[in-house]
């Protein structure tokens, strides 16, 4: 492997800059639902990075930049660490999901499955280590079903919507880049 293909592009760094600045913006203005809880739009965008880019230093880059960022706006008890890491940890998980399931599936359709899943292990990482650290205010089982299951399902319309329009600007700057190379 040549020294260029390990050094990350100042292009994906920039997108994936962009994508995990969107989630943040999302994450920090969307008000808690559920005792503190909200849903977490920046898992979204940590996805489409990690789907788009497949890139292992990056994604943990990515990772490690949300972790920090709704560490900053987190109002759960405890939940500046648990935020930290679940986002390690559900990076770790969603790559090798990543690796298994979206080579057999069409993007768009992994995108949605990788999201769901990805948010569900994400928020029972999240309230489990907000369990170890600082304790819960109410169960475990009244959290998962009134915020993470939730959360799941918003988060996996946001990461459709905002991966095709992803997609679709990136195609827009290729045709439009291609075109001016011709001129």
């Amino acid at each position: 492997m040549s020294r260029v293909n390990r050094v990350i592009k100042t292009r994906d760094l920039a997108e994936t800059a962009l994508l995990v600045g969107i989630g943040f913006l999302l994450h920090a203005f969307f008000p808690a639902i559920v005792l503190g809880m909200k849903p977490d739009f920046s898992l979204a965008m940590l996805f489409i990075v990690l789907i788009v880019k497949r890139d292992f230093s990056l994604g943990l880059l990515a990772a490690l930049a949300t972790g920090i960022f709704t560490a900053l706006t987190s109002a759960f008890p405890g939940g500046q660490y648990a935020n930290l890491i679940d986002k390690l940890i559900t990076f770790l998980l969603v790559s090798a999901l990543i690796r298994l399931i979206s080579d057999r599936l069409d993007e768009r359709v992994a995108v949605g499955i990788i999201t769901a899943i990805g948010t569900i292990i994400s928020g029972t990482v999240f309230l489990g280590s907000a369990a170890l650290i600082a304790g819960l205010p109410t169960s475990f089982k009244f959290l998962f079903y009134t915020v993470v299951l939730p959360a799941a399902a918003v988060n996996t319309v946001t990461a459709i919507i905002i991966y095709l329009a992803f997609s679709y600007s990136r195609k827009a700057i290729r045709i439009r880049s291609g075109k001016a190379e011709e001129a």
